[in-house]
């Protein structure tokens, strides 16, 4: 089995339509897809609309459900949730709740967003100094709760790795497609960078006992999706999204 593993496509589907050539190019056989796909101030129904053209294995991640969960409240507060809801319409908003909140792909593959039991914790980094660490060994295999799967795919916080644990198991984080750094204030004020504009994703494959696994970066027009963040006044991503950096 060979498959590509996309994560936080947040709306930007000039990313998404490069990941996806590239993935092609690579002759996988699936693709999974371990959500936070349509938030963003970019272009969430375009976005909807080109995966409806490819069968994906897809989970909900913990902007997604942010979306289909808005109040009138948060919508009325946040320009950019309401953008995003008045671009989807009902159709896009339905399939996000039909989504799953985690998948065995396999006997030997299992599919999350952050930890097997939340959406909103990252499972291999600590982030209490305000920039991503490698968590401990034994921290992260308590946050797996007893999931054995022998490769386990997370996402949630946008940066690429591959981690081989003391239990045997490895796991992935395929990066994020759409956006390249960001900052955000839970469970304490941090970055995520990843210094570069480039798209990212993961191809997978089984090798005998073991997995071949290749973080890919794509690039692809960056200015595209500046232009759209440009439209809805969201600054903050134009620079996340030209320089893979905090503000």
């Amino acid at each position: 089995m060979k498959f590509a593993v996309l994560s936080d496509i947040h709306s930007n589907v000039f990313a998404l339509e490069a990941v996806i050539a590239d993935a092609q190019k690579h002759s996988v056989d699936l693709m999974v897809n371990l959500g936070d796909i349509l938030y963003g101030p970019i272009a969430p129904k375009a976005t909807y609309d080109l995966l409806m053209q490819y069968e994906m294995v897809t989970i909900c991640g913990n902007q997604d459900r942010q979306i289909f969960e808005a109040d009138a409240e948060e919508i009325a507060s946040n320009p950019t949730m309401k953008f995003i809801i008045d671009d989807l319409g009902d159709e896009p908003i339905a399939w996000m709740k039909s989504l799953p909140f985690d998948a065995q792909l396999s006997p030997d593959v299992y599919l999350c967003h952050g930890t097997p039991d939340s959406d909103l914790i990252y499972l291999l980094e600590n982030v209490e100094l305000g920039y991503a660490r490698l968590r401990a060994d034994s921290d992260i295999i308590k946050l797996l709760k007893g999931q054995r799967s022998q490769l386990i795919c997370c996402g949630h916080t946008h940066t690429p790795r591959t981690v081989s644990l003391t239990t045997g198991q490895t796991i992935i984080n395929p990066g994020s497609v759409g956006l390249q750094a960001y900052t955000d204030d839970e469970p304490t004020v941090h970055s995520m960078e990843n210094y570069t504009s480039m798209a990212s994703y993961s191809i997978v494959e089984k090798a005998g006992d073991d997995w071949n696994i290749e973080q890919v970066r794509v690039p692809y027009d960056v200015e595209l999706a500046v232009a759209e963040c440009e439209k809805r006044d969201r600054l903050d991503w134009v620079h996340f999204l030209r320089t893979g950096r905090r503000m």
